[in-house]
């Protein structure tokens, strides 16, 4: 489980024992996702945090993950139905798309919920009444609710929506009656909706009205983030290359690139004059400068993670679906002539560009189904096979697979103890040493330290990280009395790393270690069977 997942689950892990959630402005993110996840809970009778595990968290996104395909084909009005099922299928099996699906953090939720307010308000403008109106409001309180960066996007559509209407006005098209489509009342219902939703869940259900003040704060906060140099900061075309292309040796190829030009295609097929039968262009125009706006935004902000390129992804993937039937209808030889009509018979002229264009587009079907089979390709080595591996471009600060073998000799220790579970274990490190916490929730005497203290007592196991090595030896050796000194042996045989370049190291004392090899090489007997009358 990733670092974030894991203090996410924590904060869940509140909500659920607690019944109380209280947002916090400097770190977590909003609400929503946690909220979203009791049901997941209590449909599994987990009634606390030792009782949940990664399934009962990741399926939450993993189905709005589903969902969003599913959603992307009620877009069939505005993209026309090829282009609608092409951008669901895009959506499906898109590698960043499939991987984000199966994490426990607020990305995907995100693109859900902003995807459910561009379709309100789309329906809205093609016919105007109080449940698209709904529809949208609602889900602008989700987006809200869900993750701080919400205004980048709203912020793109207010403003893909000016240059759009703008764009129509100087070069004489109709342009869309918005003031005389938008009535007052749906306008105002959709406003409310959206602040009674987000007040609702920063509020945790009225039982923290501070949280709607520390909404509000949390903007100062994360703006100094985001401009702020960091281990995250990264150059402004770092999505891009991320997407374009990913060099990693013994790896699929990585790219996205497919969607990319399929999504520059559907961006092109809106501001051409022929267009694609079945689409709204002013929508698709709308679309494009969304999409573009998004791209840069995300590309100023130097505070960059690589889940964030969901939210330009996903416009992308909705163009590029009509891009893609632009694409093939563009090989389309010229139409034959009416029956009856005076240019009726054999031309082997046009006969040939025909089957010029018939060729084409079968070339074009063929390669965009390799291309697809290539995503797909990818979604599945990214999310099982590389799931971990930092050669997969998704992977970001990823928890290894060393942190079974950390966990596991802990656990393995605790059988050789008296308390058992409840032994004492001392984890000092003044790094961030998530998701350990997750991992080792089922042991209550663990205690956490960020330095060494002469005052405290050596527990029978410690783990370090290796900058308190000096400090810990010190404590060991050289500050009790001599009489008093005990032996403490490594509990691991080789170098381990919780992720990429933070090592964990740990020791137990010699009576603990002497039992665990003493159990290892005589195990206990079994209990006596218990008899049944």
């Amino acid at each position: 489980m990733h670092a974030d997942e894991a203090v996410h689950a924590d904060k869940f892990g509140t909500l659920l024992e607690e019944g109380h959630y209280a947002y916090d402005s400097s770190e977590f993110h909003g609400p929503t996702l946690y909220y979203l996840t009791l049901p997941s809970a209590w449909l599994e009778g987990a009634r606390g945090y030792q009782d949940i595990d990664e399934t009962t968290l990741r399926v939450v996104p993993a189905v709005l993950g589903v969902l969003l395909v599913a959603a992307t084909l009620g877009a069939k009005g505005f993209l026309g139905w090829p282009g609608a099922a092409l951008a669901a299928l895009l959506t499906a099996i898109s590698p960043a798309m499939v991987f984000y699906s199966r994490y426990f953090i607020h990305e995907v939720p995100l693109v859900f919920f902003t995807f459910g307010a561009l379709l309100g308000a789309c329906w809205y403008l093609q016919r105007a009444g109080a449940f698209p109106a709904l529809v949208t409001g609602v889900s602008v309180g989700l987006m809200h609710a869900t993750k701080e960066t919400a205004p980048l996007a709203l912020g793109a559509m207010v403003l893909a929506l000016a240059l759009t209407l703008v764009f129509e006005r100087r070069h004489g098209l109709p342009p869309h009656p918005i003031r005389r489509t938008v009535r007052r009342r749906d306008a105002l219902l959709a406003v409310v909706a959206a602040a009674v939703v987000s007040g609702v869940l920063y509020s945790s259900f009225l039982g923290n009205p501070g949280g709607l003040v520390d909404s509000v704060r949390s903007y100062w906060i994360w703006l100094g983030r985001a401009g702020s140099g960091s281990i995250h900061s990264h150059s402004w075309d770092y999505y891009l290359r991320l997407l374009i292309y990913f060099p990693a040796e013994g790896t699929p190829v990585w790219s996205e690139g497919l969607i990319l030009v399929l999504g520059v295609a559907g961006a092109a097929a809106g501001w051409s004059r022929r267009g694609v039968p079945g689409t709204d262009p002013k929508v698709l125009r709308f679309l494009s400068l969304y999409t573009l706006l998004l791209v840069a935004a995300y590309a100023a902000i130097p505070y960059k993670t690589p889940w964030n390129l969901l939210g330009f992804l996903h416009g992308l993937i909705l163009l590029a679906g009509v891009g893609a039937v632009w694409v093939v209808q563009s090989f389309r030889g010229p139409n034959r002539p009416a029956a009856g009509s005076p240019d009726q018979g054999y031309d082997s002229t046009t006969a040939t560009v025909s089957l010029t264009g018939r060729t084409g587009q079968v070339a074009i079907s063929v390669a965009l189904i390799l291309g697809a089979g290539h995503l797909a390709w990818q979604a599945w080595s990214g999310s099982f096979r590389f799931a971990a591996d930092p050669r997969n471009p998704y992977v970001y600060a990823h928890t290894g697979n060393d942190v079974f073998e950390i966990v596991g000799r802990l656990e393995e220790l605790t059988r050789a103890h008296p308390e058992g579970s409840a032994m004492p274990i001392q984890i000092i490190s003044r790094e961030n040493l998530w998701p350990l916490p997750w991992y080792l929730r089922g042991l209550s005497g663990v205690r956490w330290w960020n330095g060494v203290s002469d005052e405290a007592e050596n527990a029978p196991v410690i783990v370090v990280t290796p900058e308190m090595e000096p400090a810990l030896v010190r404590r060991l050796y050289d500050v009790p009395p001599p009489g008093e000194r005990e032996l403490y042996m490594s509990i691991y045989e080789r170098r381990l790393e919780l992720r990429p370049r933070v090592e964990v190291r740990g020791y137990a004392s010699k009576a603990l270690w002497d039992e665990f090899r003493r159990l290892e090489v005589e195990p206990p007997e079994p209990p006596p069977p218990v008899a049944h009358p």
